[in-house]
């Protein structure tokens, strides 16, 4: 099959809607072949972003059931696609690149030269800046800098939000792990990132994570922040899962960066201000800004607001209590579902799938898993998805 196959596989995952942006120079196919065998490639061009059997898949990719799933199994282990519980068998649903498989084969599946391959694709081929644009997360403030303002959305109160979870996993910062293989270490903790609910029973059953208490996601978070981490939430109210980011490794924070304003590219509910009469240019905050936006004046500092992504950090660190945080006109509300912000990048790419973005938006993810088991149950679900194929949405 040669690179032929991997030509293809990344224009099928280009047309997920996070996208899989071309490398001039192939780095996007040695890339993929990282991830992918020849005979998983074949078959990922046959899975969609909705859970269907081994069966549908193997018809749509001219293999036999049998092997069609052995190989959707061994994918499933590496994190490629989602399995999905179904009675006594499972379904298996396509995942986009960044959110999506891409943290699984980050934290697991790459070697040294690996990693140092996807950091030169993520700086290439655009990718960075380019997930930086589309706000799957979001910076949510640290519980010092918010804890005595008076309107804080239920949805920026991230302890509230991680203690109020029933199933919660605990697994290795993709891009510190990424970036240790490739001999950068920033000395950062590497188990920060949590998942919620559905996610993370995928992640603690398929060996991507273990399980933890509420009260050590609380300890997880303290120490992130006293370790100048910044908090950094899927951009939904649905709680799907929390990151724990810092500039130095964080591939998303860096695509930030890349930009003149910051600020424009993010989603964030706040906004630092330092009061130049309290403040004695100690410098302490410079030290905790992910983003450079503090900048230096004779016998003070200030912010710079098109930099500044409300993270907080430089709040509980000043000896003065010169610096807080002031909400950020027009701030947009994260999406209300997972799926409903898949379908808002989508539709910012200019994908069919984006015109769905109302209706994702009524569906959390549970109820779109139940929703499609009934349909395979019932029989629909083979219709469904061809209505859907003829109309471009998968």
């Amino acid at each position: 099959m040669g690179d032929e196959v991997y030509v293809r596989l990344r224009e099928h995952l280009d047309r997920l809607p996070a996208g899989f942006p071309p490398e001039s120079g192939g780095l996007d196919a040695e890339y993929l072949k990282r991830m992918f065998t020849p005979e998983e490639a074949e078959v990922e061009l046959a899975v969609r972003p909705v859970p269907e059997p081994a069966s549908a898949i193997a018809r749509r990719c001219g293999k036999d059931r049998e092997e069609t799933e052995r190989i959707l199994e061994g994918m499933a282990r590496k994190g490629l696609v989602l399995p999905v519980p179904a009675g006594r068998s499972r379904l298996y649903m396509a995942l986009q690149y960044m959110t999506g498989f891409g943290e699984q084969v980050l934290a697991f599946g790459l070697d040294g030269e690996g990693a140092r391959l996807c950091l030169d694709y993520h700086r290439r081929s655009g990718f960075m800046a380019g997930f930086a644009d589309q706000r799957q997360m979001r910076v949510v403030p640290v519980r010092e800098a918010v804890e005595n303002l008076p309107r804080v959305a239920p949805y920026d109160r991230m302890r509230e939000v991680v203690a109020s979870q029933k199933v919660i996993a605990l697994t290795p910062c993709p891009c510190r792990v990424s970036n240790r293989k490739a001999g950068v270490d920033c000395g950062h903790p590497v188990d920060t990132e949590l998942s919620f609910g559905f996610v993370a029973e995928w992640r603690i059953a398929n060996g991507f994570g273990r399980e933890i208490s509420r009260e050590e996601a609380l300890r997880v978070m303290e120490e992130a922040e006293k370790a100048g981490l910044l908090l950094a939430p899927t951009n939904t109210r649905e709680p799907i899962g929390m990151c724990m980011c810092a500039a130095c490794c964080c591939h998303w924070i860096q695509g930030l960066k890349l930009h003149e304003r910051p600020a424009d590219h993010v989603q964030t509910s706040f906004q630092a201000r330092i009061d130049p009469e309290a403040c004695t240019a100690c410098g302490t905050c410079l030290e905790r800004c992910h983003m450079e936006a503090i900048a230096e004046r004779e016998g003070y500092v200030e912010v710079d607001a098109g930099r500044c992504i409300g993270c907080g950090l430089c709040v509980p660190v000043c000896p003065e209590d010169a610096v807080s945080l002031l909400p950020r006109e027009g701030a947009d509300k994260p999406s209300p579902t997972y799926l409903g912000m898949f379908a808002r990048v989508a539709g910012e790419r200019g994908l069919p799938l984006g015109k769905m973005e109302k209706v994702m938006n009524l569906a959390p993810l549970p109820l779109f898993m139940g929703t499609w088991k009934a349909l395979h149950r019932l029989r629909l679900a083979g219709p469904v998805i061809n209505f859907m194929e003829r109309r471009g949405m998968i």
